[in-house]
């Protein structure tokens, strides 16, 4: 089943995107938000696979909700539904999965959710892969999906609101948390050297003093370095027979 949750502060509004919704095979709305808060709280109770969210909604806009949204859970895929053509620009830079302009088509609507339920399909018959062939990991970015070889990765950080896989060949941007993303990779491979930043350790070249309890780590590959807290550094000394000796 395909869960969502809508989220429009007109009831007319809220009506004709369940009556649509409905006629889509395997759709079930989990909730119906009246406010930005409101949906929120639904993503965080109910953990949707998307929501459809108006962007003029009183005091709270849609995109402030899609912002928390993003950061309770970054793989909820969010549509915006709106009368007003000129706000695309800023979904799109939120990573929004589509934007439709009210009154939308019903063949448009299915083609949306339709494309939702392929991803959804994907990344669960992925994830099973995954767990038993941890070679590769599945990155949701703006582009789509990317498959990431993990010997590729050297630096993963967090910043702004966005995650950033490093590899030698180019950068991969999501919404995805580092904890989603460390879950993928191989323990045995990958520290989480600080709470910020996921480092590949065969690929530390130089450790140096950075502040009184933090080291700054020095990659091959990349010019991005990464920071690594002295309780970190006591584990790579004991869990990898690494000498930092600083």
């Amino acid at each position: 089943m395909f869960n969502v949750i809508t989220a429009d502060d007109q009831e007319g509004m809220r009506l004709l995107l369940r009556k649509a919704l409905y006629t889509i095979k395997d759709v079930v709305i989990l909730g119906e938000a009246e406010n930005a808060d409101q949906a929120v709280e639904m993503v965080t109770l109910r953990r949707p696979h998307a929501v459809f969210l108006d962007i003029e909604m009183g005091e709270k806009n849609g995109f402030d909700a899609a912002k928390q949204i993003i950061d309770i859970n970054p793989k909820c895929m969010i549509v915006f539904v709106t009368a007003f053509q000129q706000y695309m620009p800023q979904a799109f830079e939120l990573y929004a999965f589509d934007y439709l302009v009210k009154p939308f088509k019903m063949d448009r609507l299915k083609e949306t959710v339709n494309r939702m339920q392929h991803i959804q399909a994907n990344e669960q018959e992925y994830a099973q892969i995954q767990g038993e062939i941890r070679d590769e990991v599945l990155i949701k970015d703006k582009e789509g999906l990317a498959i990431v070889h993990t010997k590729d990765i050297i630096l993963i950080q967090r910043e702004d609101r966005t995650t950033t896989i490093i590899t030698e060949q180019g950068k991969y941007h999501t919404t995805e948390t580092l904890s989603e993303i460390e879950a993928k990779l191989p323990e045995t491979q990958f520290i989480r050297s600080h709470k910020s930043y996921i480092i590949q350790i065969s690929k530390i070249y130089r450790i140096a003093m950075y502040g009184r309890w933090t080291y700054i780590v020095k990659l091959r590959g990349i010019k991005e370095d990464a920071l690594l807290t002295k309780e970190k550094a006591t584990l790579l000394e004991q869990k990898f027979k690494m000498k930092i000796g600083i």
